[in-house]
């Protein structure tokens, strides 16, 4: 799905060592340090292994998050913070101003499970974390509800497209095909809405992706709301159905084009040339000349002017955010642990800190390059 999904760039972050020297009085202290440094090298070297999968990636997360929840909450469970919150700065990218084809069931319920957690990840951020940041979060940055709602959106839909892709190989009613499609297209057009106000230099690539998968999914809609019209010997509202479908999938393949040329971070997906884009345009075209020809012999309706109105809700299919918490408290982190951290002296290695002036090094994401287009059969 290398190249049917956008992705903004990775997120790249500065070194950090936590070399607290002088402050950790204790080998106890000491050992917490060092495993943080090991967990978080492990965990940044897993987003560019292209070998890792969804298991390798929650181990490293949560060992790293509830070894480093340790600088962030009172142990006793108090509201008070605790007193290594403010002892390491951390420094990041922004990712916006700063392809798998053919694969197995297994893999599709991978993807679609992983997109659900993602979309959980993000809204317990928004909800529970980044309120509580010690620096505010600036405007049209990574962390500004604006952005956030749009990944947490983006991931539902996404998953959904899963779901849809699913549901057409193994051939189910036309009417929940044309249901989910419906819901995924007004996804993409909500995440687009919550971009609106950016600025269109920073989200204007990412916006053109969700236009266009907007309209993709609603040719789609269209499209099988035809077929379940066609099924209830409405042919003239049929017919009516599939122009709008070829309305919106012309729109589809101009906005691919206008996406492709649009500059701005990010990857470029290639949706346009993936058989699942291209298999839609012969359907419409197919059943679209199929109801033509059924009206010219058999019902001998008229043609609607008006295209029908999409009163579409699928009751099956529908993905909702996975509630997600962070892994409980490390247990080399004991009261004891916390105690044996000084702040009243200065670390006697003060290197770990970045340099106001430093660059953080963008992430080099491995290129996937796919071997066969099978349009995302799920076999």
């Amino acid at each position: 799905m290398t190249h049917w999904f956008h992705r903004n760039p990775l997120k790249a972050t500065a070194p950090v060592s936590f070399n607290f020297y002088g402050v950790a009085t204790t080998p106890a202290a000491t050992k917490v340090c060092n495993d943080l440094r090991l967990s978080r090298t492990r965990l940044l070297e897993l987003f560019t292994d292209s070998s890792c999968n969804p298991e390798m990636m929650k181990n490293a997360t949560d060992l790293y998050f509830s070894l480093l929840q340790g600088f962030i909450l009172s142990l006793d469970d108090s509201s008070q913070e605790c007193k290594l919150r403010y002892i390491q700065n951390f420094k990041w990218t922004d990712t916006l101003q700063g392809q798998v084809p053919s694969i197995t069931e297994d893999e599709a319920k991978d993807v679609h499970r992983s997109l659900k957690i993602a979309a959980g990840i993000f809204k317990h951020l928004k909800e529970s974390h980044i309120p509580k940041l010690i620096t505010p979060v600036e405007k049209g940055r990574d962390l500004e509800a604006r952005l956030i709602d749009s990944y947490i959106i983006q991931c539902q839909a996404e998953a959904q497209e899963v779901t849809i892709a699913r549901a057409i190989e193994l051939k189910h009613n036309p009417g929940l095909i044309a249901a989910l499609a419906y819901e995924t297209a007004n996804f993409y057009q909500k995440a687009d809405q919550t971009l609106s106000t950016l600025d269109p230099t920073y989200a204007g690539k990412w916006r053109k992706y969700l236009n266009l998968k907007t309209c993709f999914y609603m040719a789609y809609a269209y499209c099988y709301h035809g077929q379940t019209l066609l099924a209830s010997d409405k042919c003239g509202e049929a017919i009516r159905s599939l122009q709008e479908s070829e309305k919106f999938f012309a729109k589809a393949e101009a906005l691919c084009k206008e996406y492709g040329e649009t500059k701005g971070p990010g990857t470029t997906a290639k949706p346009s040339g993936h058989l699942f884009f291209r298999k839609l345009g012969s359907l419409i075209k197919n059943t679209l000349e199929k109801c033509q020809r059924e009206n010219g012999f058999i019902y001998f309706q008229k043609v609607p002017a008006e295209a029908p109105q999409l009163e579409l809700k699928a009751n099956y299919g529908l993905v909702e955010p996975v509630p997600f918490e962070f892994p409980a408290l490390n247990a080399h982190w004991t009261p004891e642990t916390l105690a044996a951290f000084d702040l009243t002296k200065r670390p006697k290695d003060d290197t770990a800190k970045p340099k106001p002036d430093e660059e953080v090094k963008p992430l080099k994401e491995p290129d996937i390059k796919p071997q066969k287009d099978t349009g995302c059969q799920i076999s």
